[in-house]
């Protein structure tokens, strides 16, 4: 039951993470758009940092475990996918100067360890009851 309680807690952040989520690079181009910047940014280290955290992100959303349980599933690539969003906003935080993209940065940072936090306990607290019911069973 206080699973139950924290997951519908962090809901509401979640909603609002994912949108931000999604809405951050949009406002970046729109941005460095209307301020003459080039949207190529080369190989300097912000752009190097990004995609790195982009490969990397992949990477660990391709080789998550899936176990056919829509649950388990989907904290699987949920974690990797919350994972890359921190490293880019720490990327943001070390080579941006927008205040108001600085603040939604260290926003992301904090919701989605949050997350990953609430995902990680209910694949723990998962795990320990199925070990539980299979110890029972065996009996």
């Amino acid at each position: 039951m206080r699973a139950r309680c924290l997951i519908e807690q962090r809901m509401s952040g979640l909603r609002r993470s994912m949108v931000l989520l999604i809405l951050a690079p949009i406002g970046l181009l729109v941005f460095a758009h209307y301020r003459g910047m080039p949207l190529s940014y080369g190989e300097d280290a912000f752009h190097a940092s990004m995609m790195e955290s982009m490969a990397r992100m992949r990477r660990d959303m391709q080789n998550a475990s899936m176990t056919g349980d829509p649950d388990h599933d989907f904290a699987a690539m949920m974690i990797p996918h919350h994972q890359g969003a921190i490293d880019m906003a720490k990327a943001e935080l070390l080579y941006g100067k927008d205040p108001v993209l600085r603040r939604l940065a260290q926003e992301i940072i904090i919701t989605q360890n949050s997350e990953i936090q609430v995902m990680q306990q209910l694949a723990q607290h998962r795990h320990r009851r199925e070990s539980e019911m299979g110890k029972h069973s065996a009996h």
